[in-house]
């Protein structure tokens, strides 16, 4: 479809299901993007869509509650911004009354309900029903072109990657959903943590075996604080690959190193910029990729019918590793993980 089309069509109209940070941010890229225009707003605090709406969306309808906003016949499409815990019902009860859906990650609390919506996205792709995971790392340039150069094959196996997470996380937390191990289990891991999962996984195209870890709260209620040694492995590569990763939730800044040594070459990740070291040397690695983010994605396969980049399946390996290291950590013995079966 030509960009001069796409501007003549009307905007897809998006209900907006939780009016805090998050609602926020996929507000402002609907704004920037042109395409989608939020036409209602639910929130069970009635005051922070009240607040969105004067600061983002004057036009917009303020439901009650969520059944109230479920019988909106204005409404195409919905971005789901609330506690995890609420996504499986909320995200059914969206697919079910026919809406495009971008549901924000976690996709759900537990495995058989990640499955569940899993088998349900097959039957919305047969009715070109969109439904769409916020992890917005499968749309930014540097893990773009960090997954071509991995998947290319050009520089060989990948052989052991190395993933260091730091953030001001556990200031932010204190009285909110993010402290409560009921609604954020896994804490600092499951939260900001499972990005980082997830782009492994997208760069790679590996998956989980097993996972030793250790975690600490820091005087939280939830984890802070986690470390771990796992094995990823695929269906064509002859040895298992080791992985290190660490989620420091009580640093003093926000910054991310990822390295993923090759056989030929190392690909790393430092401040987001990309460096290749090759030959005893380091240089660095062009970034190609446009700029993009999961509300962009999802109006792309609503207008465009193009793939989805983050489709509900991805939710399963992150959820599947994100349980065996909470359990490692609370075990302290070895976990070996149910989505891998050699």
């Amino acid at each position: 479809m030509s960009a001069e089309l796409q501007r003549s069509l009307p905007p897809v109209r998006f209900a907006l299901v939780g009016c805090g940070r998050m609602g926020r941010h996929h507000s402002e890229r609907m704004q920037e993007d042109g395409r989608g225009e939020v036409v209602a707003l639910f929130d069970s605090e009635p005051s922070m869509a009240v607040q969105l709406r004067a600061e983002r969306w004057p036009a917009a309808r303020i439901a009650i509650s969520f059944h109230e906003l479920l019988a909106d016949q204005a409404v195409d499409a919905v971005i789901i911004c609330t506690p995890t815990a609420e996504h499986y019902l909320q995200t059914l009860a969206c697919l079910n009354r026919g809406w495009h859906v971008l549901c924000e990650k976690p996709l759900a609390s537990r495995r058989d309900q990640i499955l569940e919506l899993m088998q349900f996205s097959e039957t919305a792709k047969s009715r070109n029903q969109a439904f769409s995971l916020g992890y917005q790392r499968r749309f930014a340039p540097v893990f773009v072109t960090l997954r071509r150069e991995v998947l290319s094959g050009k520089w060989g196996a990948v052989r052991a990657i190395v993933s260091h997470n730091v953030e001001n996380w556990q200031s932010t937390i204190g009285g909110t959903w993010r402290d409560d191990p009921q609604q954020n289990p896994g804490g600092f891991l499951t939260d900001a943590g499972s990005h980082k999962l997830d782009a492994l996984f997208y760069v790679t195209g590996l998956k989980p075996v097993e996972v030793f870890a250790r975690s600490q709260s820091w005087g939280s209620q939830v984890e802070i604080v986690t470390s771990l040694s796992a094995l990823f492995t695929s269906d064509v590569i002859a040895s298992d690959v080791t992985v290190t990763m660490d989620f420091i939730g009580n640093a003093q800044y926000l910054g991310e190193d990822l390295n993923i040594h090759c056989e030929n070459a190392d690909l790393m990740l430092r401040h987001e910029e990309l460096w290749i070291g090759r030959d005893g040397h380091r240089e660095r690695l062009p970034i190609d990729s446009i700029q993009s983010n999961p509300v962009s994605g999802i109006l792309d396969t609503i207008l465009e019918g193009k793939p989805d980049r983050s489709p509900p399946a991805a939710a399963l390996p992150v959820f599947d590793m994100t349980q065996a290291i909470l359990e490692s950590g609370r075990t302290r013995t070895l976990i070996r993980l149910p989505s891998f079966k050699r």
